[in-house]
């Protein structure tokens, strides 16, 4: 949600570590060379299954 909803406001936060950390964000690099957080497969796997809690 934090990625999805607002990359290109993320800069250097805690929350990006920790999803690092656990793999479900990884980062791109774009051609301009900014780099932006995509969501990985067990990122997008969690995700699907929190939705289905609500």
């Amino acid at each position: 949600m934090l990625v999805k909803d607002a990359a290109d406001q993320i800069g250097d936060r805690h929350e990006l570590d920790t999803l690092l950390e656990r793999q479900l964000i990884a980062m791109e690099q774009l051609v301009s060379g900014a780099r932006l957080p995509r969501i990985t497969e067990d990122g997008d796997l969690l995700l699907r299954a929190v939705r289905r809690l609500h």
